[in-house]
């Protein structure tokens, strides 16, 4: 099956906020939300359950699964963003609209626990999705610039080749020397080793896997590199990306590597390039990421190529 990309977001289109995982930290943050897409031009339709609460998520899995599959299933609606991230898109697995998300291709946003949601979709839909920023975490209050524009460059222009920007003070690290060409996948790294060896595992085959994570402790990366390695992921793989890894922390009194020795030891036999220090994560100044889109990565001269577009 080929890649499913969306059509491009225009000024007018309807963009539809839905509540996937855990519920907003407030309504005030949605409401600015609202205010700030409108200011761009859009039109805003919010889901039906994004203000439940059930537990650590934002209402039961029906009304989850409810509120994404009546978004994708409806013509007027473009875009679907994820307002915020947190846990329960797993839950969701089995009750997306998969066949409804290739009929009605649209553009889906989210990164953290939307991670889950975005492997799915690619290996059940081949749709394109694009792991970024989400309304009430970064585009509630004070954005930044720098994220703003080559978010929305990514979702609204149909540029067949773009070379991906780095913030000047924050330029990549070239771990292992090389070139490769392959699809973009991946996410929040405890959520792709949650995702394999089930139905909605993608195929990695010649991919660059790109991986980021927050408040894991240092041994567990430790752990989650030396599994990918010895279930023999990364000689499947054509390149590693590496993300921020924010608030990783040592085990608490107990000797420990920091994350330079980690990917010292953990990725020595890694056959590909690897590029380190990208700025994707749970970070306020972020790439935004397309799953499924074929990309270039040369970790000689620090770049990192979209070779086709995201959008139609």
């Amino acid at each position: 099956m080929d890649p499913i990309r969306p059509p491009r977001l225009r000024r007018g289109d309807v963009i539809g906020l839905v509540a996937p995982a855990s519920p907003p930290q407030s309504p005030d943050r949605i409401e600015k939300s609202v205010r700030y897409l409108e200011a761009l031009g859009y039109r805003v339709q919010l889901g039906d359950h994004v203000l439940e609460h059930h537990g650590f998520s934002a209402g039961t899995d029906a009304q989850r699964a409810a509120d994404l599959n009546a978004m994708f299933r409806d013509h007027r609606i473009h875009a679907i963003f994820a307002i915020r991230g947190g846990n329960g898109c797993c839950r969701l697995l089995r009750q997306l609209d998969y066949r409804a998300a290739r009929r009605h291709p649209k553009i889906l946003v989210g990164y953290s626990d939307l991670t889950f949601l975005q492997l799915a979709l690619w290996r059940r839909s081949r749709l394109v999705t694009f792991s970024g920023p989400m309304p009430a975490v970064e585009f509630w209050d004070r954005p930044d610039p720098w994220t703003e524009e080559h978010f929305w460059g990514l979702l609204t222009s149909r540029a067949k080749r773009r070379v991906l920007p780095h913030p000047s003070d924050q330029p990549p690290t070239g771990l292992r020397a090389g070139k490769a060409d392959g699809r973009l996948l991946g996410g929040c790294f405890s959520l792709v080793m949650s995702v394999l060896a089930t139905p909605y595992q993608p195929d990695f085959r010649q991919a660059l896997l790109f991986l980021e994570d927050v408040r894991e402790e240092l041994h567990r990366i430790h752990r989650m590199l030396t599994h990918l390695d010895n279930a023999g992921l990364f000689q499947r793989l054509r390149g590693l990306i590496l993300g921020q890894f924010t608030q990783a922390t040592p085990e608490p009194q107990e000797p420990h590597f920091g994350l330079p020795q980690i990917y010292a030891e953990t990725l020595a036999d890694f056959p590909g390039p690897i590029l380190a220090n990208l700025a994707y994560g749970h970070i306020p100044r972020k790439l935004t990421l397309p799953q499924g889109v074929l990309a270039r990565m040369d970790a000689d001269r620090l770049k990192l190529e979209l070779l086709e577009s995201p959008v139609v």
